[in-house]
């Protein structure tokens, strides 16, 4: 591998850096307005000021822009720390920086309409593809269609979503034949919310709602083609290492980093319940009981391994980019490796601390029940889900894992 420009290396020291500080320090501020969050299903309007005050919602945005152009690791810290003070927060942020993301894919007349009143300009949706019907029109489409996971759709001012192209009847063909998709940014106000349609056992505050368009016209500078990933060769224009590393380096790492924030928080609601809690029938205080200490002495290793290999391995694609060097194949199937394995250990670490909390675990109230509902909840994202396992797998066995680690 070359050598990496000074100016083009990691921060030594991630949480010595002012935002990943700002995040730490904004975490009892959060904790304040956790019964609002569950009560309401989203984001409090005073916490969201807080979060843009700290810069937050244009972590990811260039410079040129206006935004802090934080490299992955920084914002991968800043998202867990977030989550770790109520994991609805986290994933907010994670997902508003891989909206941002997609849409400097868009037209330049796309981004400044978009971006007019600041880098900090909050985007809600999905990037994931289906969901709408487009008809051409003159300079644009007319789109109608239902999209599922409106995370931020009550703070956000515009709406991120995909669409099939019809031409009369027929769907459109893509060059290999394929159906024709391409992405879309609605404003806030041309969308309806779907009330009722974020139920669920952990992370309500996300207010993931669904959300409709019915006969928008959408003109063409706020659309692109959907590549199949959020980044494609249009990022490239933007100056800096952030925007020539592939999707790999962002996409997964950012729903990880939500999951391992919420283990930590879980680990410690355990070690703060043992030093407290004697339980019946017993003379001893929790944390006296040698199978608790093994499992929260496994439960900080466990976590803290798979914390370091997606580190390692966002580190490696930024490293390879950053000397000039294209990444491999194998290198962005290890970052999705990575991404899901470290999930997959905090889930790991969150079931031992549970089971040791004994009844204190399932009483709704309990910090050790919130975490254990919302890490299970943000397990199931597409993002982290097994099936990149296999997909990795075949990179490694020399076969073709398809497309979605290009």
């Amino acid at each position: 591998m070359g050598q990496v420009a000074e100016e083009n290396r990691l921060p030594a020291d991630i949480d010595a850096q002012p935002l990943v500080r700002a995040a730490a320090a904004l975490q009892s501020v959060i904790r304040g307005y956790h019964d609002e969050l569950e009560r309401e299903q989203r984001l409090p309007k005073a916490l969201v000021e807080e979060l843009h005050a700290a810069g937050f919602y244009r972590l990811v945005m260039p410079r040129e822009l206006g935004g802090l152009q934080a490299d992955p690791l920084t914002y991968v810290r800043i998202v867990e720390l977030l989550a770790e003070a109520v994991g609805s927060v986290g994933w907010n942020v994670a997902n508003n920086s891989v909206g941002q993301l997609v849409t400097l894919g868009l037209p330049d007349e796309g981004v400044q309409e978009i971006y007019v009143d600041g880098a900090d300009t909050v985007i809600a949706g999905t990037a994931v593809m289906g969901g709408g019907r487009a008809v051409p029109v003159d300079g644009g489409y007319r789109v109608t269609g239902r999209w599922p996971f409106g995370t931020g759709c009550q703070e956000s001012s515009w709406m991120l979503g995909s669409f099939q192209i019809f031409d009369g009847d027929q769907p459109r063909r893509s060059p290999d034949g394929a159906s024709a998709y391409w992405r879309g940014l609605f404003a806030r106000s041309e969308a309806q919310i779907v009330g009722g349609s974020w139920d669920v056992t952990g992370m309500r505050a996300t207010g993931s709602f669904d959300w409709t368009v019915d006969e928008v016209f959408l003109p063409e500078r706020r659309t692109m083609v959907h590549a199949g990933v959020p980044l494609d060769n249009q990022w490239k224009r933007w100056p800096g290492v952030s925007y020539a590393l592939p999707a790999q380096a962002w996409v997964g790492p950012h729903h990880s980093a939500v999951i391992t924030g919420i283990a930590r928080a879980g680990i410690d609601a355990l070690i703060e319940l043992a030093a407290e809690k004697t339980p019946r029938g017993r003379t001893g205080r929790l944390c006296e009981n040698p199978q608790v200490q093994d499992s929260v002495g496994r439960a900080d290793a466990i976590l803290n391994a798979g914390r370091a290999y997606r580190s390692a391995m966002v580190t490696e694609l930024w490293n390879t980019v950053a000397a000039g060097e294209d990444t491999t194949l194998e290198q962005r199937a290890r970052c999705r490796l990575a991404a899901v394995h470290a999930a997959d250990s905090a889930r790991e670490a969150m079931d031992l601390v549970f089971r040791h909390g004994g009844s204190t675990s399932y009483r709704r109230e309990s910090r050790l029940a919130e975490c254990w509902r919302d890490l299970h909840v943000v397990g199931q994202a597409a993002a982290v889900a097994p099936e990149w396992y296999p997909i990795g797998g075949r990179v490694l066995l020399n076969m073709d894992p398809g497309p979605r680690l290009r």
